[in-house]
């Protein structure tokens, strides 16, 4: 059994009060629930989209918990608009701890053969690049202790039957870039890892209607329900933080046990 000074001392490995966390697609669905987690758990938040007014709505919602929120417009497709987002951290606060980097775009749905060149690209461009950029800029200034959380998705995995195969190959890059890099910064005391979203609340899925959630749900999900933003935003909070200081290079799915199937 653990006395107090024990229990205390557990509960603070959860707590992110002193470091300092950017998100980026922090302008809506999960990356504004991760946002408003950290700042719940005690980290100054630093969030990067390119939806301004968007993404100003999610810093008035984060500074119900933290008043220094700080907000930049973001293209993480563009290396400058990266390093700019990481010196407004640097100038706030000092450092930068944590990188969510959530930032991402399902594109459109199109058979190969139909597929245009651009849109393949434009699609890895946001979830693949971006994240790399990213993860550089932050990279240079992290220091030992720091965590990274690469967002991929279930269908890194598995697939949904539907075309979606710049979407699927850009998150299964994601994993790669995720056990290289998690390589590479170990020795430098900076933890690199994915979490796999299975069916959240989102901007894709809100014109599901009830009757198809609930086919979803019963071939797909296990725990019989979607998630809720709060439920993977917990996940993240943990692997920003001291509680997961000894894991990286992981993947882990937060999907209900979709991938049970």
């Amino acid at each position: 059994m653990s006395n107090t000074a024990d229990d205390r001392n557990m509960l603070e490995r959860f707590s992110l009060r002193g470091k300092v966390a950017i998100v980026t697609g922090a302008s809506s669905g999960l990356g504004v629930a991760y946002a408003f987690a950290l700042a719940q758990a005690g980290a100054d938040v630093v969030l990067g989209a390119r939806r301004g007014d968007k993404l100003a709505a999610t810093a008035e919602l984060v500074r119900q918990y933290n008043p220094r929120a700080v907000a930049v417009e973001t293209d993480v497709t563009q290396v400058d608009q990266c390093n700019r987002l990481v010196d407004a951290a640097i100038d706030a606060f000092g450092k930068v701890d944590v990188l969510v980097n959530n930032a991402g775009t399902g594109g459109e749905y199109h058979h190969v053969t139909q597929d245009s060149p651009d849109h393949f690209r434009s699609v890895v461009d946001v979830n693949l690049h971006g994240s790399y950029w990213m993860i550089q800029a932050c990279a240079r200034v992290m220091g030992a202790g720091s965590s990274i959380v690469n967002v991929s998705s279930v269908m890194a995995l598995t697939t949904a039957k539907m075309p979606a195969a710049a979407y699927s190959a850009s998150k299964a890059a994601v994993l790669g870039l995720t056990r290289d890099l998690a390589a590479q910064l170990g020795p430098s005391g900076i933890r690199v890892n994915a979490i796999l979203p299975g069916v959240f609340p989102s901007e894709a899925t809100a014109h599901y209607s009830e009757n198809y959630k609930r086919k979803i749900i019963d071939a797909k999900i296990p725990l019989g329900r979607i998630g809720d933003p709060e439920d993977i935003a917990a996940v993240v909070v943990f692997l920003a933080g001291d509680a997961s200081a000894y894991l990286t290079g992981v993947s882990l799915p937060v999907d209900g046990g979709v991938l049970v199937n």
